[in-house]
């Protein structure tokens, strides 16, 4: 056989192969077992959203926590009602001071406003309302 030849026909035999191309149509399969995918995928995507999960369950207060809780807030409610009717009531008094604990609220009424500053002695921290 001629020398030319030999590797044109190699070339067209190697071309040739590749052009019995087969196509199927595409399927959708779905992932999820809920939604008609492998059965054998359920524990996989379990596994994966409880990785992703960050929700904890609130603890369970005891009964003597959640009254002494109860008890705390009606107990600052009504310091803050006396609070507040020192400066805004019917007697109200245009200045003064109350302490509670490591709070200290005073106030000082100045012509068209109040100026009430609360110092919480414990943490250093002070908080000033001016109500017009």
């Amino acid at each position: 056989m001629n020398e030319k030849i030999l590797p044109a026909i190699v070339a067209a035999t190697i071309l040739g192969a590749g052009l019995n191309a087969h196509a199927d149509e595409m399927v959708y399969t779905p992932v999820n077992p809920s939604f008609g995918g492998n059965p054998f995928n359920s524990s996989h995507l379990l596994d994966t959203a409880n990785v992703q999960n960050n929700y904890q369950a609130p603890s369970r207060e005891s009964q003597s926590d959640q009254f002494m809780r109860m008890l705390q807030a009606r107990l600052l409610s009504a310091i803050a009602g006396q609070v507040s009717d020192s400066i805004l009531g019917e007697d109200a008094l245009p200045t003064g001071e109350i302490v509670y604990g490591s709070q200290t609220v005073s106030w000082e009424t100045v012509l068209d406003s109040i100026h009430i500053t609360v110092t919480d002695s414990a943490t250093g921290s002070i908080t000033e309302i001016v109500i017009p």
